[in-house]
This record gives structure tokens, C-alpha cells and sequence, in this order.
């Protein structure tokens, strides 16, 4: 029988992006979120908080970040979420801060799943990371 990380993470590898505006390939950027901690389904008003939290986080840095929505193929699942020019342990840190399972991390163009607390998780190459862009004018409301 397969266990419930088993599952999200085969979600998490379906997951494509909504943004405003482009990214540029040429530069390395992690995905992260703080909505959900370690698959918790929180109210919106809890997640909006720790998105906060997160942004308050992402500032320190002193690093360029963008804000973007993590979504299920069909947009059953709608997360906010934020590219944050830093290296990959940088955001497997604060992955692990915001208790998410997993980060996503663009390197050269090609996107992975990189695992925050499962040691034993290999990082999954994903493709190419503008195979699961998706441009949009505005974002969809979710949370």
C-alpha cells in the first residue's frame, strides 16, 4: 500500500505554473511555498499568514523573487508561491523552515523536485521548466 507522502509526491511532480511575466532561463531560482505545512490543509487565512511570514523570509535574502501559483493540471489545487533567486541548500532550508516536503528548483532552464526532509527521496528531474509555465494576465483567486 503506498503511504500518503508517496502520493502527494507524485502530485507534486504534476505540477505546473502560473506567472505574470516570464522568466529568464539564464538564471537559477528555487520555487517554494509556505501554504499547507507538511500537507496540513490550513484555512486561507492560515496560509496567508505564513505566506507572509514567507515574504518577510524572502526579503532577507536581498535576492530578486517573483510571486507565482504552484496548480494541479486541472487547477483543482491552487498553491501561492514564490521563484526566489538562491542556491539549491539555501531553499532546501527555507523549505524546511516553512515545513514543505519538497521544494522545486530551476537550474539552466530544467526543473526538479528536490525533497526538504526525506533524505532517502532522490531529486526528480522534471523537463524543462517552460514546458510547465503557463502565462496568464491575472491569477486565478485561490486562497
Amino acid at each position: 500500500m503506498q503511504n500518503v507522502i508517496d502520493t502527494v509526491w507524485q502530485d507534486y511532480q504534476k505540477t505546473y505554473f502560473l506567472l505574470t511575466q516570464s522568466l529568464s532561463p539564464d538564471f537559477s531560482f528555487a520555487i517554494i511555498t509556505a501554504y499547507n505545512p507538511l500537507g496540513c490543509l490550513l484555512t486561507p487565512s492560515q496560509n496567508r499568514l505564513l505566506d507572509r511570514e514567507l515574504q518577510l523570509k524572502i526579503l532577507q535574502y536581498q535576492s530578486p523573487y517573483r510571486c507565482l501559483m504552484g496548480v494541479a493540471p486541472d487547477l483543482s489545487h491552487v498553491e501561492k508561491s514564490w521563484a526566489v533567486f538562491i542556491d539549491k541548500n539555501q531553499a532546501v532550508e527555507l523549505g524546511r523552515e516553512f515545513k514543505q516536503h519538497a521544494i522545486y528548483y530551476v537550474n539552466q532552464g530544467l526543473l526538479s523536485l528536490v525533497a526538504c526532509f526525506d533524505q532517502h527521496k532522490s531529486e526528480v528531474q522534471m523537463g524543462a521548466f517552460n514546458q510547465r509555465l503557463r502565462l496568464v494576465s491575472d491569477f486565478p483567486e485561490c486562497c
